[in-house]
């Protein structure tokens, strides 16, 4: 692909950036003890998807409620320290190894513009964790609303025209089929797909697509979609 078409380049962030999925695994395992660590990754996000959809609000208040629901399905401890130590871990959930050196280097060439289903306050950390490479982010507190709603992806297209970028100079970069790609692509974005779980069975922590997207570009992580902007052979 001629990667001179595009000016911009939003990003997804948990998931995509930032590995949810190990800060939930390793939050369930420790502090839910040793029945926990003896759950399968698939048998924590059954109801950690649930949950999801039960407390869809801010991330950096809900998640309580969200460790009380799988602690009640799984049998673990439903202590209020332990749902307050799981929302804490909201914050501190880790970058993907290639996150930030990629974000580096892309920012280098296009601007780029976090649109994330996190809330502001987690937005923030997870920001400083990737070396802060953003010119701008939406959040769902700006939005008001949450991927997959076409409505984040107009707040963002407004927000990006006042800065003078068409839409046909952004490109979509996300790991979920269900929260970005689909939508982007119906919407007309051209679209990267970051299949982080390309390794992996299922879809893990992220809702199963009713179908998937085929999108204009598809690699593994970051650091493949930054070789590829450079022209490094992966």
């Amino acid at each position: 692909m001629d990667f001179s078409r595009f000016k911009v380049l939003t990003f997804d962030i948990v998931g995509t950036c930032i590995d949810f999925e190990k800060g939930i695994l390793d939050a369930v395992r420790r502090i839910g003890g040793e029945k926990a660590q003896a759950l399968s990754d698939d048998e924590i996000f059954r109801p950690y998807l649930e949950s999801r959809d039960l407390n869809p609000g801010r991330s950096s208040e809900v998640f309580r409620d969200v460790y009380l629901h799988v602690a009640k399905e799984l049998g673990l401890t439903t202590a209020e320290e332990a749902a307050r130590d799981f929302q804490l871990s909201v914050l501190e959930w880790p970058a993907f190894v290639d996150s930030a050196a990629a974000l580096a280097r892309l920012r280098t060439r296009f601007r780029l513009v976090a649109m994330t289903n996190a809330d502001r306050t987690a937005y923030t950390a997870y920001s400083h964790r990737l070396g802060r490479p953003f010119h701008d982010a939406v959040t769902f507190d700006d939005a008001q609303t949450a991927k997959p709603n076409p409505r984040f992806f107009d707040f963002n297209r407004g927000r990006q025209s006042a800065h003078g970028y068409h839409q046909s100079e952004i490109l979509h970069v996300a790991q979920s089929q269900h929260h970005d790609i689909g939508v982007a692509r119906d919407l007309g974005y051209a679209v990267c797909w970051i299949e982080r779980r390309h390794d992996q069975e299922g879809y893990g922590g992220t809702p199963v697509p009713k179908a998937v997207t085929k999108p204009d570009l598809h690699f593994t992580s970051l650091g493949e979609l930054a070789d590829a902007v450079f022209g490094v052979d992966s």
